[in-house]
Protein backbone atom coordinates (compact mmCIF):
# COMPACT_ATOMS: atom_id res chain seq x y z
CA UNK A 1 0.00 0.00 0.00
CA UNK A 2 1.25 3.44 -0.81
CA UNK A 3 0.83 6.51 1.80
CA UNK A 4 1.53 10.23 0.83
CA UNK A 5 4.13 11.15 3.85
CA UNK A 6 5.23 14.58 2.80
CA UNK A 7 5.33 17.04 0.43
CA UNK A 8 8.65 19.11 -0.52
CA UNK A 9 8.57 22.46 0.29
CA UNK A 10 10.80 25.44 -0.94
CA UNK A 11 14.47 24.79 -1.26
CA UNK A 12 16.68 25.94 1.94
CA UNK A 13 20.49 26.91 1.38
CA UNK A 14 22.78 26.26 -1.56
CA UNK A 15 23.55 22.92 -1.02
CA UNK A 16 20.37 20.64 -1.92
CA UNK A 17 18.02 20.58 1.68
CA UNK A 18 15.30 21.30 1.19
CA UNK A 19 12.00 22.16 3.76
CA UNK A 20 9.16 19.12 3.61
CA UNK A 21 5.51 19.58 4.69
CA UNK A 22 5.42 16.14 6.99
CA UNK A 23 1.65 14.14 6.34
CA UNK A 24 2.56 11.26 8.66
CA UNK A 25 3.10 10.50 12.66
CA UNK A 26 6.26 8.32 12.61
CA UNK A 27 8.59 11.01 10.21
CA UNK A 28 11.71 9.07 11.95
CA UNK A 29 10.82 5.57 10.13
CA UNK A 30 9.63 6.79 7.10
CA UNK A 31 11.86 10.10 6.47
CA UNK A 32 15.48 8.64 7.91
CA UNK A 33 18.25 8.32 5.99
CA UNK A 34 18.20 5.58 3.82
CA UNK A 35 14.67 5.61 3.28
CA UNK A 36 13.52 5.81 0.12
CA UNK A 37 10.78 7.65 -1.65
CA UNK A 38 8.44 7.20 -4.57
CA UNK A 39 6.59 10.57 -5.85
CA UNK A 40 3.98 11.85 -7.70
CA UNK A 41 5.14 13.03 -10.26
CA UNK A 42 6.64 9.57 -10.94
CA UNK A 43 9.35 11.31 -12.89
CA UNK A 44 10.76 12.96 -10.18
CA UNK A 45 11.97 9.84 -8.05
CA UNK A 46 13.00 7.81 -6.62
CA UNK A 47 14.14 9.51 -3.81
CA UNK A 48 16.16 8.21 -1.36
CA UNK A 49 17.02 10.62 1.56
CA UNK A 50 20.55 11.34 2.67
CA UNK A 51 20.17 13.19 5.25
CA UNK A 52 17.63 15.06 7.86
CA UNK A 53 17.32 17.49 10.15
CA UNK A 54 15.22 19.78 12.15
CA UNK A 55 15.41 23.95 11.89
CA UNK A 56 13.20 26.53 13.02
CA UNK A 57 10.48 24.01 13.71
CA UNK A 58 10.72 22.69 10.29
CA UNK A 59 11.85 18.82 8.83
CA UNK A 60 14.59 19.67 6.50
CA UNK A 61 15.93 16.73 3.90
CA UNK A 62 18.74 16.25 1.48
CA UNK A 63 18.28 13.63 -1.21
CA UNK A 64 21.04 11.45 -2.58
CA UNK A 65 22.07 13.05 -6.20
CA UNK A 66 20.71 16.82 -5.09
CA UNK A 67 23.38 18.87 -3.99
CA UNK A 68 22.80 22.20 -5.26
CA UNK A 69 19.68 24.76 -4.65
CA UNK A 70 18.33 24.36 -8.31
CA UNK A 71 18.22 20.74 -8.10
CA UNK A 72 16.29 21.12 -4.66
CA UNK A 73 14.14 23.74 -5.81
CA UNK A 74 12.99 22.04 -8.95
CA UNK A 75 11.46 18.99 -6.81
CA UNK A 76 9.22 21.77 -5.14
CA UNK A 77 5.26 20.50 -4.21
CA UNK A 78 6.45 16.75 -4.98
CA UNK A 79 4.66 14.26 -3.22
CA UNK A 80 6.67 11.93 -1.40
CA UNK A 81 5.12 8.16 -1.09
CA UNK A 82 6.32 5.16 1.43
CA UNK A 83 5.57 1.73 0.55
CA UNK A 84 3.48 0.24 3.98
CA UNK A 85 2.62 -2.87 4.55
CA UNK A 86 -1.33 -2.89 5.21
CA UNK A 87 -1.23 -5.55 7.73
CA UNK A 88 1.50 -2.85 9.62
CA UNK A 89 0.20 -1.15 12.85
CA UNK A 90 1.84 1.63 14.53
CA UNK A 91 3.68 1.28 17.69
CA UNK A 92 1.44 3.19 19.98
CA UNK A 93 -2.04 1.16 21.17
CA UNK A 94 -4.16 4.95 20.30
CA UNK A 95 -2.03 5.95 16.76
CA UNK A 96 -3.43 4.95 13.94
CA UNK A 97 -2.24 4.91 9.72
CA UNK A 98 -4.35 7.46 7.73
CA UNK A 99 -5.33 4.73 5.40
CA UNK A 100 -7.21 2.97 9.05
CA UNK A 101 -9.15 6.10 9.39
CA UNK A 102 -10.03 7.06 5.69
CA UNK A 103 -13.75 5.87 5.33
CA UNK A 104 -14.83 5.49 8.89
CA UNK A 105 -18.39 6.50 8.85
CA UNK A 106 -18.32 9.26 11.46
CA UNK A 107 -21.30 9.43 14.36
CA UNK A 108 -22.89 10.93 17.36
CA UNK A 109 -22.35 8.63 20.46
CA UNK A 110 -26.12 8.02 19.99
CA UNK A 111 -25.44 6.90 16.48
CA UNK A 112 -26.63 9.55 14.24
CA UNK A 113 -25.05 9.59 11.06
CA UNK A 114 -22.50 12.49 10.42
CA UNK A 115 -20.37 11.44 7.34
CA UNK A 116 -17.07 9.92 5.97
CA UNK A 117 -13.67 10.32 6.74
CA UNK A 118 -12.45 10.97 3.11
CA UNK A 119 -8.51 12.53 4.61
CA UNK A 120 -6.78 13.39 7.29
CA UNK A 121 -4.70 16.65 6.77
CA UNK A 122 -1.44 16.92 9.26
CA UNK A 123 -1.17 20.24 10.82
CA UNK A 124 1.59 21.35 13.10
CA UNK A 125 -0.98 21.89 15.79
CA UNK A 126 -2.37 18.46 15.58
CA UNK A 127 -4.27 16.91 13.02
CA UNK A 128 -7.81 17.30 11.82
CA UNK A 129 -10.20 14.81 10.15
CA UNK A 130 -11.82 15.82 6.66
CA UNK A 131 -15.76 14.20 6.59
CA UNK A 132 -17.75 14.86 4.09
CA UNK A 133 -21.45 14.66 5.16
CA UNK A 134 -24.26 13.11 2.91
CA UNK A 135 -25.37 16.06 1.27
CA UNK A 136 -21.62 15.93 -0.22
CA UNK A 137 -20.54 19.43 2.40
CA UNK A 138 -17.21 18.86 4.44
CA UNK A 139 -16.24 19.14 7.88
CA UNK A 140 -12.91 19.54 9.59
CA UNK A 141 -12.97 17.65 13.03
CA UNK A 142 -9.78 18.20 14.96
CA UNK A 143 -8.57 15.01 16.01
CA UNK A 144 -8.33 15.02 19.46
CA UNK A 145 -9.56 12.63 22.19
CA UNK A 146 -12.22 15.02 23.87
CA UNK A 147 -13.93 15.30 20.31
CA UNK A 148 -12.78 11.74 18.65
CA UNK A 149 -13.95 9.48 21.83
CA UNK A 150 -13.17 6.31 20.14
CA UNK A 151 -11.82 5.08 16.79
CA UNK A 152 -13.96 1.49 16.24
CA UNK A 153 -12.07 -0.81 13.35
CA UNK A 154 -13.87 -3.18 14.14
CA UNK A 155 -17.06 -1.98 13.00
CA UNK A 156 -15.48 1.00 10.82
CA UNK A 157 -16.51 3.89 12.70
CA UNK A 158 -15.39 6.75 14.27
CA UNK A 159 -17.48 8.16 17.31
CA UNK A 160 -17.53 11.92 18.33
CA UNK A 161 -18.67 14.55 20.69
CA UNK A 162 -18.74 17.76 19.02
CA UNK A 163 -18.53 20.89 21.11
CA UNK A 164 -21.56 23.54 19.89
CA UNK A 165 -20.96 24.89 16.29
CA UNK A 166 -18.19 22.30 14.95
CA UNK A 167 -21.20 20.41 13.21
CA UNK A 168 -22.93 22.48 11.25
CA UNK A 169 -26.82 20.95 11.99
CA UNK A 170 -26.31 22.48 15.61
CA UNK A 171 -25.79 26.06 14.11
CA UNK A 172 -29.25 25.09 11.66
CA UNK A 173 -30.80 24.55 14.85
CA UNK A 174 -29.63 27.72 15.97
CA UNK A 175 -31.16 29.14 13.02
CA UNK A 176 -34.16 27.74 13.33
CA UNK A 177 -34.89 29.44 16.88
CA UNK A 178 -33.51 32.32 15.57
CA UNK A 179 -36.54 32.25 12.80
CA UNK A 180 -39.21 32.19 15.57
CA UNK A 181 -38.01 34.42 17.98
CA UNK A 182 -35.84 37.51 18.11
CA UNK A 183 -34.86 36.86 20.85
CA UNK A 184 -32.63 33.97 20.03
CA UNK A 185 -30.25 35.85 17.52
CA UNK A 186 -27.54 36.37 19.79
CA UNK A 187 -27.38 32.17 20.15
CA UNK A 188 -27.46 31.98 16.44
CA UNK A 189 -24.71 34.06 15.96
CA UNK A 190 -22.62 32.73 19.09
CA UNK A 191 -23.53 29.24 16.98
CA UNK A 192 -21.39 30.72 14.13
CA UNK A 193 -19.23 32.28 15.48
CA UNK A 194 -17.91 29.09 17.76
CA UNK A 195 -17.99 27.31 14.45
CA UNK A 196 -15.47 29.86 12.50
CA UNK A 197 -13.52 29.63 15.84
CA UNK A 198 -12.87 25.92 15.87
CA UNK A 199 -12.49 25.70 11.95
CA UNK A 200 -9.66 28.76 12.13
Amino acid sequence: MQLVVARIGRAHGIRGDVTVEVRTDEPELRLGPGAVLLTDPPSAGPLTVESGKVHSGRLLLRFEGVHDRNAAEALRNTLLIAEVDPAELPEEEDEYYDHQLVDLDVVLADGTEVGVITEISHLPSQDLLIVERPDGTELMIPFVEQIVTEIDLENQRAVIDPPPGLIDDRAEIASARDAESDDDGDSAASADSAEEDDQA
